[in-house]
C-alpha cells in the first residue's frame, strides 16, 4: 500500500466507462502507428479511471490563530503493482470489470481519479512510483514516468497557450541577431535559484509579425508556476516589439529548436 492525499471525483466508480479507450488500445496493440499512439493519449487525458485503494481515518495536527488542534482527517492508501524488479506502478482501470480482474479488490474502496491527478502523484518525489498501468489483467498499457511526464507537459503548455498559434501560420525559429545579454544573465540568476530547471535555451521566434525569445527548459514541477516566475524576473528586458516564450523540451516544435544548439544554462550537479 502507499499512502498518499488526492481529490477524488464525486462520480461513482460503477459510472466509470471508457469504451473508446479500450478501443484505442486494442487498436495500438494490433497496428503500434503514431496515429494509434496519439489516440491512445488523447483518451487517457479525458478519461476518468478507477483506483482501488483503502481510506483510513485519521488526526492530524493543525495550526488556528495561533493555537495547534488536532482535525479529523483521511489518508488514503493505495493498492501498487509490483514488476518483477520490484518496480511500483499505479495500477488504474477504466471500469469496475477491469478493476475485479485483480484479485481481491471487489470490497475495496475505489477512488476515481484523472490524469492530472495521478501524474502529479507520480511525479512526487516521494512516491518512489515509476508510472502506472493501465487494466493490468486485461488489455494493458503501461505509461513510465518520463512518458508521463512528457505528456503532462504538453498538455499544460497546450492548455496555457491555446491562442499563441494560428491554424497554418508560418513559424520561424533561429538565433537572435542581438544577443539579450541581460536578460540571459537576469535569466541565468533567477535559474541559479530555482533548482526546478535543469537545462535552459535561447532561440528568436518570428511567426505572425510577431517576435519573442523563445526559452526552451528541461524542468520539473508545475509548468504555470515555472513559467510564471520566468516571465516576472524577464519583464524588465522586454519590449512591446519582443516578448517571451517558454516551452517545455517536451514539445516536439522545442527538440526541433534547439537541435544542435549549446544550452545557455545547466544547472550544476
Amino acid at each position: 500500500m502507499s499512502e498518499m492525499k488526492m481529490e477524488g471525483s464525486k462520480v461513482p466508480a460503477e459510472q466509470i466507462f471508457n469504451p473508446d479507450l479500450k478501443e484505442a488500445i486494442v487498436n495500438m496493440q494490433e497496428n503500434n502507428t503514431p496515429e494509434n499512439i496519439n489516440k491512445v493519449i488523447d483518451q487517457i487525458l479525458k478519461a476518468k479511471f478507477i483506483l482501488p485503494a483503502k481510506v483510513v481515518p485519521t488526526t492530524q495536527a493543525v495550526t488556528e490563530n495561533g493555537k495547534t488542534v488536532m482535525k479529523q482527517a483521511t489518508q488514503v492508501q493505495f493498492r501498487l503493482l509490483e514488476n518483477q524488479n520490484k518496480e511500483k506502478f499505479f495500477g488504474l482501470f477504466t471500469d469496475t470489470e477491469e478493476l475485479y480482474k485483480w484479485k481481491d479488490t471487489e470490497n475495496a474502496q475505489k477512488v476515481v481519479t484523472d490524469f492530472d491527478s495521478i501524474s502529479q502523484m507520480v511525479m512526487d518525489p516521494t512516491s518512489g512510483v515509476l508510472g502506472f498501468v493501465i487494466n493490468a489483467f486485461g488489455k494493458s498499457v503501461t505509461f513510465p514516468k518520463p512518458m508521463i511526464i512528457s505528456i503532462k507537459q504538453q498538455k499544460d503548455f497546450n492548455a496555457l497557450n491555446k491562442d499563441l498559434f494560428k491554424h497554418g501560420e508560418q513559424i520561424k525559429i533561429g538565433e537572435p541577431k542581438d544577443y539579450p545579454i541581460d536578460l540571459m544573465a537576469t535569466l541565468i540568476n533567477h535559474f541559479s535559484s530555482q533548482p526546478n530547471v535543469n537545462v535552459a535555451f535561447l532561440r528568436m521566434m518570428e511567426h505572425s509579425d510577431k517576435k519573442s525569445f523563445l526559452i526552451v527548459i528541461d524542468y520539473v514541477g508545475d509548468y504555470k508556476q515555472t513559467v510564471d516566475a520566468i516571465q516576472k524576473a524577464a519583464q524588465p528586458h522586454l519590449t512591446d516589439d519582443v516578448d517571451l516564450v517558454v516551452m517545455p523540451v517536451a514539445m516536439e516544435m522545442a527538440r526541433n529548436a534547439i537541435n544542435g544548439v549549446e544550452p545557455f544554462y545547466r544547472k550544476e550537479k
